[in-house]
């Protein structure tokens, strides 16, 4: 637990230095945090600190493969995500330092959740994740449109906290049992208890809350879209691999006997969860608004692996998330870089780019090209490990066939909306007076590991995938 310590002491850390320090010298404290953060990243990689797996406080925390996984995901994910806050800090009017020291907090709340092996530890990580993220979200106080997307945000969350809790507390109060390991020594026996799988069911609907999934997804649009672009991609990764590892832990060591007869119900969910995306993104002229309703998508892609029921399917989601993970934050680098002085985000303020920038023009074409799912970048690969995954389900239960028909469908109808996105970059006639763009080199480096992680992963998947592999051994 000494790196979630650390982490906590760090954002305290950053809040006070904002007392002392003056107000030019606020980039150096973003990029210090970031730097750190970097480091506690290539600390997990130390062969005394990665291997050393076990439990603490009485089993509810756990250090294994799959909580070291995502806890190198979150690292990155949030040193990148700093990065992007000092570029956007400009647009900040007070409390840049605390703005720091929150997405540190959020971080600190994913790294709980990444070895929750209780009930308790569950709620605790994810509320101080969302309470994190209600600020973060409403954090640019003098935009109507942040305001709105903090006040939605903090009414559905508060919504869905309320559902979590209700359904925690149905289950212990059939089972007695707080701890995931004793509650799958008796889940079982209450696969025909009503009020048991309505506690289920609850917990279930607070995590697709979380994860973006039908039908909880309504808060994804405005959200995305009223937030500050940094919390923007903090949400669309940090937020959704803390629901996927929470779920994956459910749903796979809390109640594995229960999740066996529950495939029907996953493979509607993460059907339906696509197409909503899909479709709904089309029309979409906010590049924010439509990057909301492409994460919508993507959840219901990667509940395709969840849907599974095996180790390849949980493999293949972990995967999934890396390779989503340097596409989103590429993605929102590019918006932060260029639109940080518009008023608005509207694809129409790409037009140009390729002429003012190029880095950024293939950056974001990069991104686009990858969460379409196109060879041979990351994300091609990934939809292919979970096509792979349900497939080979299909004998089983014919379901999984329509699922993977969905599935190549979303991609197909994703292919308009992306490349929309791209041809205003490339084609579009205006935009060819305006000046060139200047980037900093943090966001040169910030766009160059997204770029090289797009393509590593797409090219050679196989320390990844093995790590991933192992990662899901720990849920069999």
């Amino acid at each position: 637990m000494s790196l979630e310590i650390t982490v906590v002491l760090l954002g305290l850390a950053v809040l006070l230095a904002d007392l002392w320090m003056a107000p030019e010298r606020r980039r150096a404290l973003g990029y210090a945090s970031a730097a750190i953060v970097g480091i506690l990243l290539l600390n997990t990689f130390d062969s005394h600190s990665g291997t050393v797996f076990g439990s603490a406080a009485g089993g509810m925390f756990v250090q294994d493969a799959l909580s070291i996984f995502f806890k190198r995901l979150f690292l990155l994910a949030t040193a990148m995500v700093l990065i992007l806050a000092v570029e956007f800090s400009d647009r900040i009017t007070a409390g840049v330092s605390e703005y720091y020291s929150l997405i540190i907090f959020a971080l600190a709340g994913m790294l709980f959740a990444a070895s929750s092996n209780n009930f308790v530890m569950l709620f605790v990580s994810i509320e101080l994740i969302t309470v994190t993220f209600y600020v973060l979200t409403s954090f640019s106080r003098g935009k109507v449109a942040s305001l709105e997307a903090g006040v939605k945000y903090l009414i559905l969350g508060a919504l869905s906290s309320a559902f979590m809790v209700y359904g925690i507390a149905l289950v212990w109060g059939t089972t007695g049992k707080f701890s995931f390991t004793e509650l799958a020594q008796v889940a079982g026996d209450y696969s025909q208890n009503k009020v048991f799988l309505t506690g289920v069911l609850f917990i279930l609907a607070g995590l697709g809350f979380k994860i973006a999934a039908f039908p909880f997804q309504m808060w994804t649009p405005d959200v995305y879209q009223g937030a500050p672009t940094p919390t923007t991609a903090f949400l669309a990764i940090g937020s959704k691999a803390a629901g996927f590892v929470l779920l994956l832990r459910f749903l796979f060591t809390a109640i594995p006997a229960i999740t066996d007869h529950w495939s029907n119900l996953l493979i509607v969910i993460s059907a339906i969860t696509i197409l909503y995306g899909n479709l709904c993104a089309i029309p979409q002229r906010n590049l924010k608004r439509l990057l909301g309703y492409s994460s919508i998508a993507h959840a219901g892609y990667l509940l395709m692996g969840v849907a599974a029921l095996t180790s390849a399917g949980q493999a293949a989601v972990m995967y999934y998330l890396g390779g989503y993970l340097f596409t989103t934050i590429a993605a929102f680098a590019v918006i932060v870089l260029v639109m940080r002085h518009l008023d608005s985000e509207d694809i129409g303020g790409l037009a140009g780019l390729s002429r003012r920038s190029p880095l950024l023009a293939l950056t974001l074409t990069l991104a686009m090209v990858s969460l379409a799912g196109l060879p041979p970048l990351a994300g091609f690969f990934g939809k292919f490990l979970l096509l792979k995954a349900i497939i080979e389900q299909g004998p089983a239960n014919h379901g999984y066939y329509w699922l993977a028909f969905t599935a190549l469908a979303g991609v197909v109808i994703s292919l308009y909306y992306y490349f929309g996105v791209i041809r205003a970059v490339y084609f579009s006639k205006e935009g060819a007076d305006a000046a060139p763009l200047e980037i900093s080199r943090p966001a040169q480096f910030v766009l160059g590991v997204c770029i090289l992680g797009i393509f590593w992963l797409g090219l050679f998947p196989g320390a990844v995938l093995d790590f991933a592999t192992e990662a899901a051994q720990v849920l069999r």
